[in-house]
């Protein structure tokens, strides 16, 4: 394993301009010339520490059912579209 070694303050400072700041990984990775992969797992890191390792599980709960939800009634607003377009060639020829 080749890789640069960064001190704790250089890899604190990169974290601080993607989450405080809101750069994105990729912005902060290229400007400091590191590799974002590696910014990527520092962030990570630091919102494990934080207690901040994403959505409550609620969150996800209620947004999968709300997904579901709005697959369901695009299932049907197409279907009902389809109806109405067979219809409307139907009565345009007749």
């Amino acid at each position: 394993m080749s890789g640069k070694r960064y001190t704790d303050e250089f890899k604190s400072e990169a974290v601080k301009q993607v989450l405080e700041k809101g750069h994105t990984v990729r912005e902060v990775a290229m400007r400091l010339g590191i590799n974002k992969h590696s910014l990527y797992h520092w962030t990570q890191l630091a919102r494990h520490k934080a207690g901040d390792a994403g959505p409550p599980a609620a969150s996800v709960v209620v947004e999968s059912a709300e997904v579901r939800r709005l697959k369901a009634e695009l299932r049907r607003v197409t279907e009902e579209r389809d109806i109405l377009k067979k219809a409307a060639a139907y009565f345009a020829k007749g």
